[in-house]
């Protein structure tokens, strides 16, 4: 009976064992083998992942994610998300990377591992020319839209406590409501606010004020040492070879801040 038991305990403890093994698997061994990279891509997002006029994905972000597939030696496999699902198609092992303007901060950080920051975003409150407003306090009784599950919903939820805010799943659909007016006020990005202005010039929208600018990173499940290194040594190459910069100055009219490409040195 004491060596039945024995037996029983060791046959648990192997099985635990191949669990185990089997949770800390080598993905980049796996992306190798497969000789493909699933990785997922908010489309919709202005100037970093959109879909041009013959509905090709294009942006910093996809040619971010074509250059670290091709030095990778493997296909391409663009998984296309909402902002909300980033973080949890990563989670349910639909996509091996996310690079989809994510930006980094200590509650992602928790449940994801992220490279060294290979681009930034900048937050801002834009409206109406006619509007005043400067600041949180100004947004006091207003409503807002914004993107769900992003910096700019928690930026906005914590500071502009007295507004009400709307929102979207998406960049897309926050564009196109504040071009048809359901809302005046959003907390987005420059890119989008271009891409309002641009649909619905006779509306003056304008920046309001700065909320703040972060960092992104590409985005990797945690326990997985060999897959972070290789990309981390991608974004340190890239940024030192300039080409991570030539891509974000293509789209965005500007170079990356030199706390982004002095990590490349």
């Amino acid at each position: 009976m004491k060596l039945k038991t024995f037996f029983t305990q060791v046959c648990a403890a192997v099985a635990l064992g191949a669990v185990a093994h089997a949770a800390l698997a080598d993905q980049l061994d796996d992306i190798k083998k497969a000789g493909k990279i699933r990785v997922a891509i908010a489309m919709g997002t202005p100037l970093y992942s959109y879909a041009d006029a013959n509905l090709k994905p294009v942006g910093s972000d996809v040619e971010t994610a074509e250059l670290l597939a091709k030095d990778l030696g493997v296909k391409l496999d663009i998984v296309s998300v909402t902002n909300a699902a980033r973080v949890p198609t990563l989670q349910a092992n639909r996509a091996d990377l996310v690079v989809a303007d994510l930006s980094i901060t200590p509650e992602r950080a928790q449940v994801v591992d992220f490279s060294a920051p290979y681009a930034v975003i900048s937050i801002i409150v834009g409206g109406p020319k006619s509007m005043n407003i400067k600041s949180y306090a100004d947004l006091d009784g207003k409503r807002i839209g914004l993107t769900r599950a992003t910096v700019n919903d928690t930026l906005t939820t914590a500071n502009a406590k007295g507004a009400q805010i709307v929102r979207y799943e998406d960049d897309a659909t926050l564009i196109t409501s504040m071009v048809t007016g359901q809302v005046d006020i959003f907390s987005s990005t420059p890119s989008n606010l271009g891409e309002m202005q641009k649909r619905a010039p006779a509306k003056n929208l304008e920046l309001k004020f700065a909320q703040k600018e972060f960092d992104l990173g590409i985005a990797l499940n945690k326990n997985q040492p060999a897959l972070k290194d290789w990309v981390n040594n991608w974004v340190k190459t890239n940024l030192k070879n300039g080409k991570l910069n030539e891509i974000y100055k293509k789209y965005h009219g500007r170079d990356l801040p030199d706390s982004v490409t002095k990590g490349g040195a």
